[in-house]
């Protein structure tokens, strides 16, 4: 996206407000007149979806029949027998849980490639390297947890089921930490994308452009770390089981990729159809790329504080929070 500066606005009669942030990878430049009202909506956009998604649905309904279908079998009833099936295990279950509720903030990591070149051919190629970036971020992350698995066992947090008196199991205590910094750290993308804060990642995106995309991809890799879908638990403790550092680091990988590659299949179909219309529609005001960024990453921010840590907490009836008749 196009880089542009603002001149200060004009606070009171001979007196500029402060300056907004400088344009950097996360923001244009542009700030919306009605930033106040993006981040307001965003949020309760995120907190709504909270309130409406049902876990059950989501990893049962559609999760387990997807990953039933790419195998030929019952994911859930069948063994894991041996490496390769754990690696055809990982890449199912990985496109399974594209929309679980520990991956739908993957959406939010692609609102920084919107738009692009004139024609459909180069709108595919420069949104190629981007995706590469957020995919190699991903395969670093999730390599290493794998690997980490694999070598120290089933004696990591993510096995712990215990949860006495009917609290927290240190299973759910992972993912409610985890999940919470992510959604954090979402949180503060999209307020810098609003120019409200300034981009954390701003001085070293001037130094290495690549930068941002990675650390996106590190943010998805990390989802491993805390992911409670009942499929991964599956395939993690094949891994811890095995003992074999390369198996785990694989294994992991590719649940990774499987996670990435329904999004990326649908940006790159957006891309190539609706590229040039967006890019003109971006353009004609630039301030609506700054908009639609920190939309995506506000509502992603919300969604997983309010659902991986308050929601978590009522499910075990030590808060209340509201939820739909169908979500609980």
């Amino acid at each position: 996206m196009t880089q542009l500066t603002q001149r200060p606005p004009m606070d009171a009669p001979g007196r500029q407000a402060p300056a907004p942030p400088e344009p950097s990878f996360f923001f244009n430049g542009h700030a919306p007149r009605r930033r106040t009202l993006v981040a307001v909506v965003s949020a309760l956009f995120g907190f709504a979806l909270t309130v409406v998604w049902s876990a059950e649905f989501v990893d049962s309904t559609i999760g387990d029949n997807v990953a039933d279908t790419l195998l030929g079998h019952h994911a859930k009833d069948t063994p894991i027998g041996g490496v390769l099936a754990g690696l055809a295990f990982a890449v199912a279950t990985g496109i399974a849980g594209t929309f679980t509720a520990c991956n739908v903030a993957v959406f939010s990591a692609l609102a920084p490639l919107a738009g692009g070149p004139s024609s459909a051919r180069r709108r595919l190629v420069a949104a190629l390297q981007p995706l590469s970036r957020l995919a190699l971020g991903a395969v670093a992350v999730s390599a290493l947890y794998g690997a980490l698995v694999a070598v120290v066992g089933t004696g990591m947090p993510q096995f712990d089921e215990s949860a006495p008196g009917g609290g927290l199991s240190g299973r759910l205590i992972q993912a409610m930490v985890v999940y919470g910094l992510i959604g954090v750290a979402m949180l503060v993308l999209g307020l810098s994308s609003l120019g409200v804060v300034k981009d954390p990642l701003a001085r070293i995106s001037r130094r290495y452009p690549g930068a941002p995309m990675l650390f996106m991809g590190a943010l998805i890799g990390a989802f491993l770390v805390g992911r409670p879908f009942p499929l991964f638990r599956q395939l993690f403790r094949d891994a811890a089981e095995s003992g074999n550092l390369v198996y785990g680091a694989a294994a992991f990988v590719l649940q990774t990729l499987g996670n990435l590659v329904v999004v990326a299949a649908l940006f790159l179909l957006v891309t190539v159809v609706f590229g040039q219309r967006l890019q003109r529609w971006l353009t004609a005001r630039p301030s609506r790329a700054s908009a639609l960024m920190a939309a995506a990453f506000i509502a992603a921010g919300v969604f997983m504080i309010l659902y991986w840590d308050l929601r978590i907490l009522a499910r075990r009836d030590l808060i209340w929070y509201p939820m739909a008749p169908w979500a609980h």
